[in-house]
């Protein structure tokens, strides 16, 4: 993906490339853009970049949802169920 591939190329040197600067740099990219731009940059991808990109969006988002539900007490103690 071009955008990647510029931002590699403008941060190598400057950052470790650990999760903390991954994040900051994904975050100003989000913060920075419009919806168009964004979208503009998906539909710039090859298709194995869109399968990518999407696996991994279902990927994470599957984590947050289990996440959130193993947190989450399916089946609360009551006095009708215990």
């Amino acid at each position: 993906m071009r955008l990647v591939d510029e931002l590699f190329e403008l941060y190598r040197d400057r950052l470790t490339g650990d999760e903390e600067d991954l994040d900051a740099i994904s975050a100003a990219v989000v913060e920075n853009y419009n919806r168009k731009d964004l979208l503009g940059i998906v539909r710039e991808m090859s298709t194995a970049e869109l399968e990518h990109f999407i696996g991994l969006y279902i990927l994470e988002t599957l984590k947050d949802k289990f996440s959130d539900y193993a947190g989450f007490d399916a089946y609360p103690t009551t006095k009708y169920l215990q």
